[in-house]
């Protein structure tokens, strides 16, 4: 099958759109598939043989967070040309309803068209007022997809459809055997070692909740001796005020590639994601799982369903870095806990393998297909006149 993937933010970022992307193309190809993903961004910072840059991007405000998107003319014009040189049998775009390089893709294109859906906005002044162009956008989507059940509470509530669904994957295999960075993670904190606490991420944004994490690690430095907190992600710690006691216990990876990240995951005791909200799904959750690290998480509702209730992990309440501190050094020195954890979470984290949710993914593309007939994806007659 040859298959067109739209990505609307920029890989020169990390997020769980832009893996979300990479894993499942990569999955399909490794399946026998065609696949080319076109993504923003320029040839230079282009390294994925199947990702096509769309050009230049623009910062955007979105939920909380900053994307890099491209869109305008030029990238309408460079999005019809992908689309003409692919002839794809299926066209899966992410976040269309995004001024990016999906919705242009959609609004361009003609034939079977799957779209999923990341975000879990249960209101939305934005989408209210967008109505008439966001409701073009659906009528041309074949089939829907969303990562979550808070996700497809969207489609429900505002866009009047349900969809599939379909959670994010994740490599487990290739999780589980990535090893631990040299002389990580030291000592298990049950047998008098300090213990060595992870967090991996865009750290400055306040949604991502490090600052009630590093309150707890506060904390805890004062009680534990040889306590370690190794961080990982985009960003600059000095826009923290850390006291220096506290400095010197934070080891600082910077923005990590792939790998690393992978073995980061494996060099801690507990990872932990302090998340305040803006969540629908709770990918590093899976990816931590997967490597064998029990987690502690906020007790959020995405975090939750992705933990199935608690019992693949622990939660505590938002924003509460007491109870973070209390249910870190609980943990820390329980390794039976921890190992009951992991145990628990490997089997929830199976349902989770790319192998798995990428034949799902297939069916849906199968169902698009059919329900079009057997028209490839083109741009649309009007868009070339």
């Amino acid at each position: 099958m040859r298959i067109g993937i739209v990505c609307p933010y920029s890989f020169d970022v990390p997020g769980g759109v832009q893996n979300h992307v990479r894993d499942l193309a990569e999955t399909l190809i490794a399946l026998g598939h065609e696949v080319s993903v076109l993504a923003p961004g320029d040839e230079e910072t282009m390294s994925l043989p199947y990702v096509v840059p769309a050009g230049r991007t623009v910062p955007v405000p979105y939920n909380g967070s900053v994307a890099r998107v491209s869109f305008g003319l030029i990238s309408a014009t460079r999005v019809r040309r992908w689309l003409a040189a692919g002839a794809f049998d299926v066209l899966h775009v992410h976040e269309p309803l995004i001024p990016s390089l999906s919705m242009l893709a959609v609004l361009s294109a003609r034939g079977p068209i799957v779209a999923t859906f990341h975000t879990a906005m249960t209101r939305s002044r934005a989408l209210a007022a967008a109505q008439g162009l966001l409701q073009l956008v659906l009528e041309r989507i074949t089939g829907r997809i969303a990562v979550s059940e808070l996700a497809r509470k969207v489609q429900v509530e505002h866009l009047g459809g349900s969809a599939w669904e379909i959670p994010n994957g994740v490599p487990v295999a290739r999780l589980a055997a990535a090893e631990p960075l040299p002389d990580w993670p030291g000592p298990d904190p049950a047998d008098g070692g300090g213990g060595t606490i992870g967090f991996l991420g865009r750290f400055t944004e306040p949604r991502k909740g490090f600052v009630h994490l590093l309150d707890a690690f506060t904390t805890l430095v004062g009680e534990r001796p040889g306590l370690r907190l190794l961080l990982a992600g985009p960003g600059d710690l000095t826009e923290f005020d850390i006291p220096p006691a506290v400095r010197d216990r934070i080891t600082f990876l910077g923005k990590v590639s792939e790998r690393d990240k992978e073995r980061m995951l494996r060099s801690v005791h507990v990872y932990v994601a302090p998340n305040t909200g803006g969540e629908s799904f709770g990918m590093i959750l899976t990816e931590a799982m997967a490597a064998g690290t029990p987690v502690v998480a906020s007790d959020l509702d995405a975090f939750r369903r992705v933990l199935d209730g608690g019992t693949a992990g622990v939660l505590f309440p938002v924003g509460d870095a007491r109870a973070l501190a209390g249910t870190l050094a609980e943990l820390l020195d329980d390794r039976e806990r921890r190992a009951a954890l992991t145990a628990r979470a490997r089997t929830v984290v199976a349902a989770y393998d790319w192998s798995v949710l990428a034949e799902r993914v297939l069916e849906v593309y199968s169902t698009a297909i059919e329900v079009v007939g057997a028209t490839r994806i083109d741009p649309d007659v009007a868009d070339r006149v």
